[in-house]
């Protein structure tokens, strides 16, 4: 991002936005990088750090040596003048080992301080006790207090409407509750924000994987398919998620597929949910638990059964999924969650393959680059940067 700054007294702050801005970016700087980089006088730009350091928002991390002219201070954001907090709130009612509740804090500079998962039961824990406690426990760890938090993130498998401050579409107890993000706002007393886990895995998708180029460039925009216990659908517009006028954009999971028959209309869900994939894998010899398990199982094979299984699975994927291209036409389409994982490139190839026969357009397919608990990471991402805009905003007025 170009940050460009005057050198008048009337753009001061504006000048300690783009110098901070920079050094948030790029790391550790020198006065001469940063009078490069912002284009300002060597005693503005001078005067702009010392500000900063006054301020509490930058420090000085140590000095050049060794190369030619005299040695430089170098200067850095201070990493405890801010901190962000993110929270994933899970549907594990089917699962015993999948903790309900993960936390995590990073510093202003992204570092990560402190990382938690707690196993409550959801059925006998309030949801604002569960999220406090997750939030006091992982900022125990980190050695900070409640207080210090500036920006929360929640992430959620359900969609959160703001103007009624409720989340929809939610399986998990008393998550449904009208009030409830308000209620967990007093409780912490700090900014607090509620998003799809689907949409956060598609900001980490887009700072930490496959959306992301090693040169600083991103991809123009990519749709995101979750594929595991529940089905989820995030729509990146380079970099901008859509989310609907009831914030329930990419509910793919309620899509029906077919015509109502004696059982009912079929939905999405019901033809690739983790459910699904496992009965279908049993169908082709491959017994497991869970369906990402039968998935795992079917690729450690690698015969000709396997091939069949992947090829059948590809094929149900392939039908929401073109309807999804059809619609959007997007420059690429990412495989996430668990049984995308599970599945890897296999999986990947068998669905692109099917993709390309189920409709006149050639849509690039990814297997994720986010290999950890993307939700989390997407939230605390997301978290970081409202803090970083904060504090870049509050400095230009």
């Amino acid at each position: 991002m170009a940050r460009l700054a005057g050198s008048s007294r009337l753009l001061r702050a504006i000048n300690e936005s783009a110098a901070l801005g920079h050094l948030l970016e790029r790391g550790p700087l020198t006065r001469g990088d940063l009078r490069a980089l912002t284009r300002l006088s060597k005693p503005t730009t001078s005067d702009v750090l010392r500000r900063l350091e006054e301020a509490g928002l930058a420090m000085v991390v140590g000095r050049t040596s060794g190369g030619p002219g005299p040695n430089a201070d170098v200067y850095a954001a201070n990493p405890n003048a801010a901190y962000a907090a993110a929270v994933s709130v899970r549907d594990t009612l089917g699962s015993a080992t999948l903790p309900a509740i993960a936390a995590a804090v990073c510093d202003l500079t992204g570092t990560l301080r402190a990382r938690a998962e707690l196993h409550i039961d959801p059925r006998a824990t309030d949801p604002v006790d569960a999220v406090t406690d997750a939030l006091a426990e992982v900022c125990r760890q980190a050695g900070i207090t409640l207080r210090q938090l500036d920006h929360v993130q929640v992430a959620v498998p359900g969609s959160y409407d703001a103007r009624t401050d409720t989340v929809h579409h939610i399986d998990v107890p008393g998550w449904s509750r009208p009030g409830l993000v308000g209620e967990l706002r007093r409780r912490v007393l700090k900014v607090v924000d509620v998003d799809n886990d689907v949409n956060l895995a598609a900001v980490a998708e887009r700072h930490r994987g496959v959306a992301a180029h090693p040169d600083g460039g991103a991809a123009e925009g990519f749709a995101l398919l979750w594929l595991g216990e529940g089905i989820g659908l995030a729509i990146d517009l380079a970099g901008t998620l859509l989310r609907g006028a009831r914030q329930g954009a990419g509910e793919i999971g309620y899509m029906p597929i077919g015509l109502p028959g004696p059982d009912g209309r079929p939905d999405f869900q019901d033809l690739v949910g983790a459910p699904a994939v496992e009965v279908l894998a049993r169908e082709h010899g491959f017994v497991a638990r869970t369906g990402p398990a039968a998935v795992a199982l079917a690729v450690a094979a690698g015969t000709p059964e396997a091939e069949a299984f992947l090829a059948a699975l590809a094929e149900r994927i392939a039908v929401g999924l073109a309807a999804v291209v059809a619609v959007l036409d997007p420059p690429l389409v990412v495989l996430a969650g668990e049984v995308s994982q599970a599945g890897g490139e296999p999986l990947r190839s068998a669905v692109e393959s099917a993709l390309n026969t189920a409709g006149p357009l050639r849509t690039p397919i990814s297997s994720t680059g986010v290999t950890d608990d993307a939700a989390l990471l997407g939230a605390l991402d997301a978290a970081l940067s409202a803090v970083r805009e904060h504090l870049l905003s509050g400095l230009q007025f």
